[in-house]
């Protein structure tokens, strides 16, 4: 009976079954849900039953498993932006409220006082025996109206009181809302920080297995940049070139790690332009050029959800953070599934 040497198991990533669901809070929470939602587990090192892998084997697992993982870190870096901003809106908001606090605080203070004398009778039990000791008709009519008037002083109050109450309660829910949501964001982020850690450190045993402590090859096979752009390009890419060699640590922009997107962030904020740590939100924020308009500084994106990004440095050549432990490095800007081209400013 013939037996069939079994394949070597590859990694893989399991259980994307998890439904997203849906939120009421706009794209920073169907964001974060999806997020939430989103689970990369991949399997231990790589065993054969009776070869080793080889090292192309192990590479294209490595990168295979590597592309799941590197849309996740630029989800986390895109929330990560998402929750400062919401931060600073809460900040903003509370501002807002406490004045109008205050005013309720006091309002609720002169009520409360009008309430002990009605229980004390200071008020209007001295009217009332004022107007059973008037002496003829007008005097009770005059006694009457300003006991309406008395009444009438106390229901505004009570009233500019509730209304007040109701003003304030419409500005907090929404407040006591973000502040709720902020903090799951946040254990959430801690949660999938976790996990992505304990993927990279899988990752790396596998590169481990197939370069011991080496790289992977030359850093700087070409020029960078190939020539000096001026102005904010040149600034931008020559801080590119200049980080080749530091260590990819995903979520990191600087200045000892960087993962892709903080790179280029990095890179162009020394040319005086913003951009967020987010590889699709970057390709969002610049002009899409061409093929033939591509010059040193502009953005390379790539696969079509636009989870990596590169900075073209001229003469066909990009320089980028690829992986997790890998160093900062020139690549051919063909290498990888392009999807699109930007330039930022």
């Amino acid at each position: 009976m013939a037996h069939h040497a079994p394949r070597p198991p590859s990694v893989r990533s399991v259980d994307r079954s998890t439904a997203v669901p849906r939120s009421r809070w706009s794209r920073f929470t169907t964001a974060l849900a999806a997020l939430a939602g989103t689970a990369v587990v991949l399997t231990g090192g790589a065993t054969a039953a009776h070869a080793e892998p080889s090292v192309a084997e192990i590479e294209r697992q490595i990168d295979q498993d590597w592309n799941k993982l590197e849309p996740i870190i630029e989800q986390v870096n895109a929330t990560r932006e998402q929750l400062a901003a919401k931060r600073k809106q809460a900040g903003a908001l509370a501002k807002q409220i406490a004045p109008l606090q205050a005013r309720v605080d006091a309002a609720l203070g002169q009520v409360g006082g009008l309430a002990a004398d009605a229980y004390k009778g200071d008020n209007n039990l001295s009217t009332v025996n004022a107007l059973l000791g008037s002496r003829s008709p007008s005097e009770l009519v005059d006694g009457l109206a300003l006991l309406d008037r008395f009444a009438n002083r106390q229901q505004e109050q009570v009233r500019t009181v509730a209304e007040l109450r109701d003003q304030l309660a419409a500005k907090k829910q929404p407040l006591d809302e973000m502040i709720t949501e902020l903090s799951r964001t946040e254990a959430q982020l801690a949660a999938k920080k976790k996990q992505i850690d304990a993927e990279i450190v899988k990752l790396q045993k596998l590169r481990l297995k197939v370069y011991g402590n080496g790289g992977g090859g030359p850093l700087r096979p070409a020029p960078c940049p190939a020539g000096y752009p001026g102005g904010p390009a040149g600034t931008a890419v020559k801080f590119a070139c200049a980080q080749i060699g530091k260590i990819y640590v995903w979520g990191a922009a600087g200045p000892d790690h960087f993962d892709c997107s903080g790179l280029t962030m990095a890179a162009w904020a020394k040319a005086g332009v913003s951009l967020p740590h987010n590889a699709r939100q970057q390709h969002d924020v610049t002009r899409r050029v061409s093929r033939s308009e591509l010059r040193a500084g502009d953005l390379v994106f790539y696969y079509s959800d636009l989870h990596h990004v590169g900075m073209y440095v001229g003469d066909g050549w990009v320089v980028h953070a690829s992986q997790s432990g890998k160093p900062i490095t020139m690549k051919r800007v063909d290498d990888g599934q392009i999807n699109s081209y930007g330039r930022p400013g």
